[in-house]
């Protein structure tokens, strides 16, 4: 199929979500343009994902489609952003038309189910790879950041963990249909934590999404924050199908870890789904149950094989 008649269906694709307020012009013309809520600071992030690293090319490309959303605007959630709007970038190597308007639709349909309109983006021969970018929005000086935390805040988790790392683990992400189990479900339908946007600014000290592993991750936030951790085994929400080393490791959850002052009631946060791990202590470094841990057990670009992150 010639090029610009494969972007007239992906643009049609994309004309059957709702208008959002701030997107003044959508796709189809040569830029989006797009209004600035007054009084916010943007949030913006890009993700890349590459066959067979991010995801396996033989996976239905509604879910290829669902996933990759899903995981770009999960950078958004985990700064408590308000979403603002997506664009995307996809090069693959033969034009089938109803390979990339199955993309296509579950991209839309994940960018339904958080609000996030595609507003435009591109098209490019090559090996198959989806780049996302991501905008949002946040009252000035709200967002989330990973520098917040201090000793004796709570360590929480929105969801639980180790599905993703399971579904690799045990081949579940090779071949996939309709009906999914509670690891495939974990690895191809994330769910970007957006819904807690409003419970997190003004509450939360310091956050981030569970991309790479839980201790790789929260390890990050203790860096930034100059802290350390403590968190409990026996706390930790797992998926079902899931070990604690899914958990801990290389997992993709798109699950947020963040941190709660002690001043601030945990209710609200335990009424979400939220689950205490752990504290901050002023003694750096992790510990799980008292013993310290190395946290480079998680995903990285350029040691990892296999559609892991």
């Amino acid at each position: 199929m010639a090029e610009f008649r494969l972007i007239d269906a992906i643009v049609a694709v994309f004309d059957q979500l709702e208008a959002a307020p701030a997107v003044v012009l959508g796709p189809g013309d040569d830029a989006a343009i797009l209004r600035v809520p007054a009084g916010t600071e943007v949030v913006a992030s890009i993700d890349t994902l590459v066959a067979e690293r991010h995801f396996p090319a033989t996976a239905l490309p509604q879910q290829i489609g669902y996933r990759a959303l899903m995981v770009a605007a999960s950078d958004l959630a985990a700064m408590a952003a308000e979403p603002g709007y997506a664009t995307v970038a996809l090069t693959l190597d033969t034009p089938d038309r109803e390979w990339v308007c199955d993309l296509a639709a579950g991209i839309a349909e994940a960018a339904e189910v958080i609000g996030l309109p595609v507003v435009g983006g591109n098209l490019a021969r090559g090996p198959l790879a989806l780049t996302i970018s991501v905008q949002g929005y946040v009252p000035v000086g709200t967002a989330l950041r990973r520098d917040g935390g201090r000793p004796g805040d709570r360590v929480l988790v929105s969801g639980p963990l180790g599905g993703s790392a399971a579904a690799v683990r045990t081949g579940a992400v090779a071949a996939t249909g309709a009906s999914l189990s509670p690891v495939q479900r974990a690895y191809f339908r994330p769910l970007a934590r957006l819904d807690l946007r409003t419970l997190l600014r003004g509450q939360a000290s310091a956050g981030l999404d569970v991309s790479d592993g839980l201790l790789q991750d929260l390890d990050h936030l203790c860096r930034a924050s100059a802290v350390g951790a403590e968190v409990r085994r026996s706390a930790l929400p797992l998926t079902a199908g899931a070990q604690l080393e899914d958990a801990l490791g290389a997992s993709d959850d798109y699950e947020l870890c963040f941190t709660v002052p002690a001043a601030v009631p945990d209710a609200p946060f335990l009424a979400a789904g939220c689950t205490v791990i752990g504290e901050l202590t002023a003694a750096l470094g992790i510990r799980l149950d008292g013993e310290p841990v190395a946290p480079e057990t998680g995903y990285d670009h350029f040691v990892a094989t296999g559609a892991a992150s």
